[in-house]
Order: structure tokens, then sequence, then C-alpha cells
């Protein structure tokens, strides 16, 4: 699931601001009523808008944006403009060195998948993001999980491979609806002891590191 997320995808086709166009069009026919705006991409779809208000004084709607592949230093500020709504966010293959706090007011956030850039750590902030669901930090620089990832009950997938991980957190074992957990290529030395309790596990991969003995599972 996790890899069908962050492999074999083109990069996305991006458009002006739907805001942009839609000032446009009514300077041309203001009489026109406004309609529902896409945004399409190999995904489907990266952002639903509703009928664009911004003349109301109301906001558009987004769940998802996708801007993989963009070549971008850091996440976009036009992002946190959704921060009540948004539910997927992709950054995929850019050179982000660090997540700012504001993303994590992203509150509905569910899926965050930011592999192959430059992250050095994970911000302790993350334990706002109380519905992540999905989590993809893969191919970059992180050496740690914060202890408070623990915050993030709802996590069922994390793909952290190919980062300088020398250990998780006691805090980790307390992801109880984790299903999938993907570490291979890092620097792991031992397991929590307590790992166990990840009752729901179904899918591990500890290839490439550095391990012993594993505990009792």
């Amino acid at each position: 699931m996790m890899e069908n997320l962050i492999r074999g995808r083109n990069p996305p086709q991006y458009q002006r601001s739907p805001c942009k166009e839609v000032r446009a069009a009514l300077r041309k026919r203001p009489e026109e009523e406004l309609q529902c705006l896409e945004m399409t991409t190999k995904r489907k779809i990266i952002g639903r808008l509703v009928p664009c208000r911004c003349f109301r004084g109301e906001e558009e709607i987004i769940s998802v944006l996708d801007y993989s592949h963009c070549s971008l230093q850091q996440v976009p500020k036009e992002v946190f403009n959704f921060e009540r709504t948004l539910e997927e966010l992709y950054l995929d293959a850019n050179q982000i060195e660090e997540l700012p706090k504001q993303l994590f007011n992203c509150q509905a956030l569910k899926k965050l998948s930011i592999p192959d850039n430059d992250l050095s750590n994970l911000p302790t902030t993350i334990a706002s993001l109380v519905n992540l669901k999905e989590l993809d930090i893969s191919k970059n620089g992180v050496q740690e999980f914060p202890e408070n990832i623990k915050c993030c009950k709802c996590l069922t997938i994390i793909e952290a491979s190919v980062n300088p991980i020398s250990k998780l957190p006691d805090g980790f074992t307390q992801l109880l609806n984790l299903t999938q957990l993907y570490l291979n290529d890092a620097f792991l030395e031992f397991l929590p002891a307590n790992f166990g309790r990840l009752a729901k596990l179904r899918i591990l991969e500890l290839r490439e590191n550095h391990l012993k003995t594993l505990p009792n599972i």
C-alpha cells in the first residue's frame, strides 16, 4: 500500500490558482454561477474545491495537496491556508530540510508523505497530528522518533526506511493501531523490550539493520 503511494508516479501537472481563474472568469462573465473546480493529476484527484466563495468571505475546501517533485526547499505557505480541511499532503522528492511548526496545525491531516527529502529530524510537534494514519519519512536523514510520537494513536502505517535511526523510543510501542512498519536500511541496534504490545502489526520489515536479537513478539 505504502509503496504504491510513493513509487511509480509521474510528477503532477499544476495549474495556476483556481481563485485567480475564477476572478478572471468573473471579469468576463460576471453573471455566470461559479462551478465546482477540480485539480487532477496521475493520482486522479489532487484537490477538490467547493464553489469558490472568495467574494463572500468563505474559504475553499481542499482535502488533498500534492507537491511532489517540485524542487521545493520548504513546505509551501499556501498549504497552511487549508489547515482545517487538509487530509493528505504529498511532498515527495524535494529538498525540504525541516517541517515548519505551522504544518502541525493541520490537525485534520491523515496522511503525510515526505520521502526522499533532506529532513534531519522529526519535530516533537508531530504529537499535534492526532488524526494521522499514514506517515512516510523514508529516504531522509532522520535519526530518531520523538518520544511523543505516542500521541499519534491513529497511526496505522509508518514508512521510515533509509534513515540513520539507531533506536525506537519506548513511546513507539503505544501506537497500538500500527499494522505496517517499514524500517529497512537503518541503524537499529535493538527494539524496545515491550515491542510485542503492537498486536495489530501485520507487516514488519527490518532488513539491513544492526539487530542482533529481537524481543518476544
